[in-house]
């Protein structure tokens, strides 16, 4: 399974600060999700054919020149490439059980809430509503409204239901800490037991990952193709010249 290093990382960070510039959505965080969404499609889909789509006017902004943008996607590929080698289905079906995907989340635990606070850059009652996990999910769910040509869902009762159930778990981490929302779904998917958020962050990453093997159950399959047989090189052609296949329309 592939891993950024940190080099890598640290080329990717810098690429959506550069974002952030002209979008302020677009932290590391939240570019993470949407990248996610691309890699757990149907089918490969290449970075820079969908870049506008996924990030909006901003990346056109913040990386006008035909150079600087193309190297934006140079620092942009390596995490992909790691979180397509995350989800790739083969290893997935050889331990569904297995959590495979590793994505880049802010860490928000109560210290962190009180530097953020303490910086006096935001309201600390904001501040105390910032989640872990919260912002990939949202660029995940973007992330899937910007392509809805490429998670065009497979009809049928049984795939909907599935397809519905992974989204509400990742849905469930930008759902505010102890509002009635997030109490009503913990009722729903945790009858026997409170979840921690690193619970919830767990089957959000897990429903990402059924999502890309939805795709290997669910899919829709080309029609099979009927090959007919065809007769012997000393066969009579079926064409009825009563000349041999192999004189008639069996020469090559």
């Amino acid at each position: 399974m592939r891993t950024n290093t940190e080099a890598e990382l640290d080329a990717f960070d810098r690429i959506c600060e550069r974002l952030a510039g002209f979008d302020p959505v677009l932290g590391y965080e939240y570019v993470d999700g949407l990248l996610c969404a691309l890699a757990a499609g149907p089918r490969p889909l290449a970075l820079a054919d969908c870049v506008d789509e996924l990030v909006g006017e901003a990346f056109g902004r913040a990386f006008a020149d035909p150079d600087d943008r193309a190297q934006a996607l140079r620092h942009l590929q390596p995490r992909l490439a790691s979180l397509l080698s995350q989800l790739d289905p083969e290893e997935l079906i050889d331990d569904p059980d297995a959590l495979r995907l590793e994505p880049l989340m802010v860490d928000w635990d109560e210290e962190a809430r009180e530097r953020m606070a303490g910086a006096g850059k935001l309201d600390a009652g904001m501040v105390q509503s910032f989640q872990t996990g919260a912002e990939w999910a949202e660029g995940f769910r973007a992330g899937v409204a910007a392509l809805p040509e490429l998670w065009k869902r497979p009809e049928g009762e049984e795939a909907g239901t599935l397809f519905e159930q992974s989204f509400a778990q990742i849905a469930a981490l930008e759902l505010e800490a102890g509002s009635e929302a997030l109490q009503a779904h913990i009722a729903s998917h945790y009858p026997d037991r409170v979840p921690t958020r690193d619970d919830l962050i767990a089957e959000a990453c897990m429903a990402v990952q059924d999502l890309r093997l939805y795709w290997v159950d669910f899919a829709a399959r080309p029609p099979t193709r009927r090959v007919e047989p065809q007769p012997g090189r000393n066969d009579p052609c079926p064409c009825g010249s009563g000349r041999k296949y192999k004189k008639c329309h069996g020469q090559t």
